[in-house]
């Protein structure tokens, strides 16, 4: 196990097209680090240079106690799990998962128990002697992760692994891999685009928008405090109401602190809003009047999709047998202390 330390790593390519802008970050040995972020927007670049197939144009990347921009994938002590497995078709299980270990001329006796152990703690003891033609999508995706395991690597390296598998399936390997991380201790590096997946995963979040990161920080700290806007709405779904505020709605300004609201921008997550037929503001609370333009059934909870009276669009996350009818007039408070601002451009909360 290692640690893995990035420091201002940048990555342009033919001369003037920027893919990733300088980014800086350490993860403490055995954590579960989760790069998010939409796509293009420099994540799996950002790995593919941690784990060596890319090169960087600045910057320095340590992996434990060495810096490895000239070393070898082979040197680095890394294991990666691919987005689309990368078995070898004509190979068992059991040859796919001691291939690696055979190029290193690892002793016989051992690349047999290092591969009983994998499949052991995997659940794939029975699958050894098959072909990955006869396997399922989360079959495949345990053997690849068995792979990468008997490798004892310093750090695992996962690049989208769970896009290709069905959304029932998504969500038991997304257990499964956290388990296993905890389980190994050993230090990951993960890559999606998927903001639930992020959230369920990680240790540490690591939120990147346009080449750049935008947060670092625990799972509900990210949630809880965005920095920007664009954390804002992209981590939680439905994602966060955001109002631009002109000044000139005393009914918004931020509670009693006489601080000016004009010019930035307010936020409330759905679930923070209360839905109400009569509701009206108070010392604690805004009333937004709104009209309903459609609601989206989810059992146990509904989601409500209003016009507010200014013209905004504006979620309400509301229990599944309260949702109101199409076109019906309603009004969501939001309590004050629920209330997020940034500043007018959106790059920082204030």
């Amino acid at each position: 196990m290692a640690e893995v330390t990035l420091k201002d790593v940048r990555k342009v390519y033919a001369g003037n097209v920027e893919a990733v802008k300088g980014v800086t970050f350490d993860v403490p040995d055995g954590y579960f680090c989760v790069l998010v972020g939409p796509s293009g927007c420099g994540k799996s670049t950002l790995l593919r240079m941690i784990a060596g197939v890319e090169t960087i144009s600045s910057g320095e990347i340590r992996i434990g106690d060495r810096v490895v921009n000239d070393v070898e994938p082979s040197e680095r002590d890394i294991a990666m799990v691919f987005q689309n497995y990368a078995l070898y078709p004509h190979m068992r299980v059991y040859d796919n998962m001691a291939y690696g270990l055979r190029n290193r001329k690892t002793p016989k006796a051992e690349i047999e128990q290092r591969v009983r152990e994998a499949a052991r703690i995997l659940e794939i003891e029975q699958l050894l002697d098959r072909k990955p033609r006869q396997l399922s999508g989360g079959q495949r995706q345990r053997v690849a992760m068995g792979r990468a395991i008997v490798r004892r690597p310093a750090a695992f390296l996962f690049d989208e692994p769970l896009s290709n598998l069905d959304a029932k399936l998504r969500v038991s390997t997304r257990v499964e891999i956290k388990k296993l991380q905890k389980n190994l201790g050993t230090t990951s590096v993960y890559v999606t685009h998927d903001q639930l997946e992020a959230m369920t995963l990680a240790d540490m979040l690591v939120v990147m928008n346009a080449g750049k990161v935008d947060q670092i920080g625990a799972p509900l700290e990210v949630y809880q405090k965005p920095a920007t806007t664009f954390v804002a709405t992209f981590i939680g779904a439905p994602a966060m109401n955001l109002l631009k505020m002109s000044g000139a709605e005393p009914g918004l300004l931020l509670g009693n602190s006489q601080i000016s609201s004009e010019g930035a921008i307010v936020g409330i997550r759905p679930e923070d809003l209360e839905l109400t037929k009569a509701g009206v503001a108070s010392g604690d609370t805004i009333a937004l009047p709104l009209t309903v333009g459609a609601v989206e059934r989810v059992g146990p909870e509904s989601f409500v999709y209003g016009i507010l009276d200014r013209g905004d669009n504006i979620i309400v996350r509301v229990p599944g047998t309260e949702a109101p009818a199409w076109g019906e007039r309603a009004i969501a408070l939001a309590r004050r202390d629920k209330l997020h601002v940034f500043s007018a451009d959106g790059s920082r909360r204030i």
